[in-house]
């Protein structure tokens, strides 16, 4: 009689060998690779991100302080030596420059830090540069401005302003606006538009003196408050004949009064 069929596979002998356990590392990924999917999330990106380079305007240890100094005479007496054919004997004096009050008062506020490395001196200021745009694409330009002391100078570029210690773009794009256009004229700043660049070449507010511009740039659009064709002018607001230290500079330094606006196609605006 054939025996029945066993109801169990047959016992394994415990001495056939086990499958080796499985490695570590390759757990650890196995676990990274289901966290990155489940999060669709990616650690390591393809392409290599861009950072935008900013200059501070304080510093940092691996440049020279800022020089400080407690008066436009002492400004005057550190200058003297180290401008190159007493061009400051021009300032003020040639139409379209400032004077050593002008750059004690931006030194003394923090809107210009004045270096001095390797025997150069470098006036280094942070511009806020607004685009603004019509409905047409076209640029608002300022062509001229009025000077305290009769003189025009000749601009063609885009509103600009020198920025605060700490000021945002955005707070500085308000001020430019509310001093230079006027209270009532509102424009709204272009989502990522923003952006940053460096020129360095000699001041022309201050010439024999080099200068580096740190230019935060933004795209802003029209809302209200001013005309969109032709050519228009406003009135400065936002200087005053006071320097910080109370005492009244009128007749010493030089201020804008009026600026002269008109809009203008960016290809020629390049040119």
């Amino acid at each position: 009689m054939t025996p029945p069929p066993p109801r169990y596979p047959p016992f394994t002998s415990l001495n056939a060998p086990y499958p080796s356990p499985p490695n570590l590392l390759s757990l650890v990924a196995a676990a990274v690779s289901a966290i990155v999917k489940y999060n669709n999330y990616r650690p390591f990106p393809l392409r290599k991100k861009r950072h935008l380079s900013f200059y501070p305007m304080h510093p940092s240890p691996l440049h020279s302080p800022p020089l400080t100094f407690t008066s436009p005479d002492s400004l005057s007496s550190f200058l003297s030596p180290r401008l190159r054919d007493n061009s400051l004997a021009t300032w003020g004096s040639v139409p379209g420059t400032k004077t050593i009050h002008n750059l004690y008062h931006e030194i003394s506020q923090g809107e210009t830090s004045l270096l001095l490395s390797d025997e150069t001196l470098i006036r280094t200021v942070h511009v806020a540069s607004i685009n603004i745009r019509n409905s047409q694409g076209l640029v608002l330009v300022e062509s001229k401005q009025l000077l305290s002391d009769g003189s025009v100078r000749e601009r063609s570029r885009p509103l600009s302003e020198k920025m605060k210690p700490l000021e945002s773009i955005e707070e500085a794009v308000a001020r430019a606006v509310r001093e230079e256009l006027g209270e009532s004229v509102v424009v709204e700043i272009l989502d990522g538009s923003s952006n940053v660049r460096v020129e360095e070449r000699e001041s022309l507010s201050y010439p024999g003196l080099r200068a580096r511009y740190v230019l935060h740039s933004v795209e802003a659009k029209v809302v209200q408050g001013i005309p969109e064709e032709g050519e228009f002018e406003t009135e400065e607001t936002g200087e005053d004949p006071f320097d910080i230290t109370g005492e009244e500079s009128e007749g010493k330094a030089v201020t804008v009064k009026r600026h002269y606006w008109k809009w203008a196609d960016e290809r020629d605006l390049k040119r």
